[in-house]
This record gives structure tokens, C-alpha cells and sequence, in this order.
């Protein structure tokens, strides 16, 4: 049975609905992360009920937010060229993903509170990887320590990487010092002994 002549609207409405709550739950999260479904809602232009039926919770909403922000970020980093010197590659790669760190950190913030460590991992799973692969040409050419597992250098870099953002929010880090900082130590842990 053919589906009535409206349902694509409605399917394209759905989206419609859909990004524009996304958009407002990333921009309200980026400002306060205790921003109330209520309020990102009204800044979407959607009723409460319409947020619902897409996002069942605050978790799911934060969870797709967070999401989206990532796919995001993953399609700047993948822009970065990889090739060179490991140590000069991974510079580049710790001041961009800062850069998108700091932009969302309270995007992060919420989902700290929202979803487990587990599945903020699986989230960044994309940069991870590319992180990952780096890390292991790295070893292999001598420019990174091989004496640690490359799956425990990347964790090192996502946990300093995040720690530096918890500085910055209890006011003990500048944002403007934050990739230096965490270049600096991530670069004499790693460095080949």
C-alpha cells in the first residue's frame, strides 16, 4: 500500500524538527549545561511534545547532541594532514581537537552527567581511531615510546585532553594556554625513552 500523498511532508518536517532542536540543544548546552529541555524546546521553536517524540530524555538529547557535535569535529580532523613527523603531526592534531574541545566543553559538561564514561568513549570512537593509527606510526618509528600500549597512549591523550577542559572550568587553566599545555605534556610522556 502506497503511504498517503502527505507523508513525506511529515518525514521532512520530522527532520526539519529534528535538526532545529539538535541545533538549539548544542548552542544552549555550549552555553549553560544545565539548560532545561523546556528551554532548548522554546529556542528550537517546538513544542515540549515535539521534543519528546523525538528524544524520550534529557540523556537521549544530550547523547544525539554530542553526537552530532563529534561527527562534526571528526570531519574537521580528518581534514588534517596526517603525513610527516609523528610528534609534529600529533601538535597539530592536540591544537585542533582542542579547538573543538573548548568549543563544546560544556557540551561535555552535560554529558558528563548524562550518559556513562563508556558511552562518551564509543562517541569519540572516530577521533580515537585517528589518533590511534598516528600513535602506532609513531611507535613504529621510533618517535613515540612502544614500552605502553598505543590503545593506553590514546586514552592518555583523551583523558589530558578533557582534563585540560576541567581546569579551564574550575578557573585553574586560560583557555588561550589549554593546547600548549596539554601538547607539552602529552608530547614528553609519549616521547620515545
Amino acid at each position: 500500500m502506497a503511504p498517503p500523498p502527505h507523508a513525506p511532508a511529515r518525514r521532512a518536517d520530522a527532520q526539519r524538527n529534528i535538526d532545529a532542536i539538535l541545533d538549539a540543544a548544542v548552542e544552549s548546552f555550549a552555553r549553560r549545561p544545565d539548560t532545561t529541555l523546556a528551554e532548548i524546546a522554546k529556542a528550537a521553536g517546538v513544542g515540549r511534545v515535539t521534543l519528546y517524540g523525538h528524544f524520550a530524555s534529557r540523556a537521549d538529547l544530550v547523547d544525539a547532541a554530542m553526537a552530532r557535535v563529534l561527527e562534526q569535529g571528526d570531519a574537521v580532523l580528518g581534514s588534517l594532514e596526517l603525513d610527516g613527523d609523528p610528534a609534529e603531526v600529533l601538535e597539530r592534531l592536540i591544537t585542533a581537537s582542542w579547538r573543538l574541545i573548548h568549543q563544546s566543553r560544556s557540551l561535555l559538561v552535560a554529558a558528563q552527567k548524562e550518559l556513562s564514561s563508556a558511552r562518551i568513549r564509543d562517541l569519540h570512537a572516530g577521533p580515537a581511531a585517528r589518533a590511534e593509527r598516528l600513535l602506532a606510526r609513531g611507535q613504529s618509528e621510533g618517535v613515540f615510546r612502544s614500552d605502553l600500549p598505543t590503545s593506553w597512549l590514546v586514552a592518555t591523550l583523551h583523558s589530558v585532553l578533557h582534563g585540560a577542559a576541567d581546569e579551564i572550568n574550575a578557573g585553574r587553566l586560560k583557555p588561550e594556554d589549554a593546547a600548549r599545555t596539554v601538547s607539552l605534556t602529552i608530547l614528553a610522556a609519549f616521547a620515545a625513552r
